[in-house]
């Protein structure tokens, strides 16, 4: 076979790579593009297993050579990564068959393989074009954002950003002081929701040593560390009304006054406030006052929900593979389709953080190369139906039968060394034998020597 194949003008003809294997493993054809794509030579290949020529990632544990060999069925579109003759890390794609002879029966297996090098290249300038600092988005709301946040961050006006939790806004935040001439200073970010009155007045505007109790030295106020940067006042819908006349000073004023001083104190801070809140509705409800939400509103900057830019979904995936594979120093190369498909029909309460959660949750599970629907969480795996559940009683019970008799076996009949050797009673393996209806020996073993 290996003779017959071995400089096969068709198969060199290819552009995918394409060898064989007979049953030991060992590749009896290795046609040109083979050669390209690895880097080894036809002659120094043939007669190698293939896994000491491809030294792949799935050699070891799913190799899909290996899955055809056992299901007779072919594997088409698999994904993997191989190490090439320099070294080189080279993502493919897979096709595997069965190799038969005139008569029918079975005598290797064939595989075509595809460089993908390309494809991810292409990928990543896809990428690179659709992300915005850390922000990453093709749709037409974020490509108009995208658009508008450069003229925004030239600017000194203070800027509202408004959305959702988990739709990126501290994220919009750090790219238009990035973008700024305020670059080069300080980005400091308060959450204006995580702390009461007395606190949040303290950590905004500082306090002089003897202000209270334990103030025993100065401690400057986060409006202080952001001179000449960017302050952002994040969840503002939620500060009270007394603190929200605080704030409306300092933006009128452009100073701070820390508790205890006598006097106030010049900060040169752009101030980008963001909430997940509708601030003109609280106004009209009279929850917010009026004239900081038109001092805080000079740009106002609304962030879609990860709902209403769905065809940002696969784009986000891939940028969050790529981004945890680096982190976890794993090779997965990216979700099967049917993951996709579940994760396109979601609807995101949590929007973007949501996703990013639910990547590194399946990232955790996955063994493999792609992450399937058994990686994902509970609640957006496929429904366990009763017949599925029965199939798995009937193995548990199969698997169960089939322990109990070998060890029986072994041990001639003898009930004594089987639960012994099984670590149960000899009155437990009694009961699972009568309910799985096996023949029980003459032999109790009680009496009988170890």
């Amino acid at each position: 076979m290996g003779n017959k194949h071995m400089n096969d003008p068709i198969l060199d003809s290819i552009n995918e790579g394409v060898f064989t294997v007979d049953h030991d493993w060992r590749i009896s054809a290795f046609n040109r593009a083979a050669e390209r794509i690895t880097g080894v030579r036809r002659q120094d290949a043939l007669g190698r297993q293939c896994c000491d020529v491809f030294r792949a990632s799935i050699c070891e544990g799913s190799c899909a050579l290996r899955r055809t060999f056992s299901s007779g069925k072919p594997v088409v579109g698999a994904t993997a990564n191989i190490i090439d003759a320099s070294g080189r890390r080279i993502p493919i794609r897979i096709s595997t068959a069965l190799l038969r002879d005139q008569d029918g029966a079975v005598i290797g297996g064939v595989e075509t393989f595809q460089d993908l090098s390309h494809v991810e290249q292409l990928r990543k300038e896809l990428e690179a074009r659709y992300t915005f600092e850390d922000i990453v988005g093709r749709s037409p709301a974020m490509r108009s954002l995208f658009d508008i946040v450069p003229q925004i961050a030239a600017s000194h006006s203070t800027v509202l950003i408004e959305g959702n939790s988990g739709t990126g806004k501290e994220l919009f935040a750090r790219a238009i002081h990035n973008l700024s001439p305020r670059g080069k200073k300080r980005f400091v970010a308060v959450n204006c929701a995580a702390l009461p009155d007395a606190l949040l007045e303290s950590e905004l505007f500082g306090y002089k040593a003897g202000a209270f109790t334990d103030a025993r030295k100065d401690k400057p106020g986060r409006f202080a560390l952001a001179d000449g940067g960017t302050i952002l006042l994040d969840e503002i819908g939620d500060v009270s009304s007394a603190m929200q006349v605080r704030l409306l000073r300092v933006l009128q004023e452009r100073c701070v006054e820390p508790l205890g001083a006598t006097e106030s104190t010049k900060v040169n801070v752009r101030v980008v406030a963001a909430t997940n809140k509708d601030l003109a509705q609280l106004v009209r409800q009279g929850k917010f006052r009026e004239d900081l939400f038109y001092r805080i509103r000079v740009i106002y900057l609304k962030i879609p929900s990860l709902l209403e830019r769905r065809e940002d979904i696969p784009l986000l995936i891939d940028h969050l593979v790529a981004r945890f594979n680096h982190l976890q120093e794993k090779n997965i190369a990216g979700v099967s389709q049917e993951v996709l498909d579940r994760l396109m029909d979601h609807d995101y309460p949590g929007n973007v953080r949501e996703l990013e959660n639910i990547i590194e949750q399946a990232f955790v599970l996955c063994r493999g190369e792609l992450i399937e629907p058994q990686h994902l969480p509970i609640e957006l795996r496929p429904p366990t139906t009763t017949s599925t559940l029965l199939n798995a009683a009937t193995s548990l019970r199969s698997a169960q039968e089939h322990l109990i008799q070998s060890a029986l076996e072994r041990n001639q009949g003898n009930r004594q060394r089987t639960a012994r050797q099984l670590g149960i009673n000899p009155s437990t393996l009694y009961r699972k034998l009568n309910a799985l209806g096996l023949p029980k020996s003459a032999q109790d073993g009680r009496g009988t020597k170890r």
